[in-house]
């Protein structure tokens, strides 16, 4: 199968949501030439209607993903950035024809997809922590100034046993 980015980038609003399911916003805010607000996206209502999984399943899936971010393949996404609330996977297809990182931080998801329209190798070496990683640090850098750090709470029914969520 296939998805586009930002079918991933929906997919992954749901564990940035704590498990609601609620439709990509492209453009949060417009401006004039002089800083004067034109049109500002309202963020959506979370309620029952709009739940894809349990809070919990999301909280255990947010702290696997912010391992990835920590120790993983893109651990140098908390070296660049210095802050630990970052949540996201690299991801390289088969023959690396597809470059991918998806990732979050609980105000905003992003997803980065290298490849080619016509699909083609990437190169024997390529992979997404080499190559859509660092285009996504560099917007997150600067879509996250002056944002500050949120860790997300461990809903409950959620235990930690031996660094381990369950």
């Amino acid at each position: 199968g296939s998805v586009t980015p930002l079918q991933m980038a929906l997919a992954y609003s749901v564990f940035a949501n704590g498990g609601y399911l609620t439709a990509p916003m492209l453009i949060a805010k417009v401006t004039d030439s002089k800083g004067r607000v034109l049109s500002l996206g309202a963020p959506p209502v979370l309620d029952d209607s709009s739940r894809a999984i349990d809070a919990r399943n999301a909280f255990v899936m947010s702290s696997l993903l912010q391992e990835v971010t920590r120790s993983g393949t893109a651990a140098s996404a908390k070296r660049a950035l210095g802050r630990g609330d970052i949540y996201g996977k690299t991801g390289t297809t088969n023959d690396s024809m597809d470059a991918w990182f998806a990732g979050f931080h609980p105000s905003l998801v992003a997803v980065v997809w290298i490849g080619y329209d016509t699909p083609r190798k990437l190169g024997d070496r390529e992979t997404g922590g080499g190559l859509a990683l660092p285009v996504w640090i560099e917007y997150m850098a600067h879509a996250l100034k002056g944002v500050p750090v949120k860790e997300f709470t461990p809903p409950e029914g959620v235990v930690n046993v031996n660094g381990d969520w369950s």
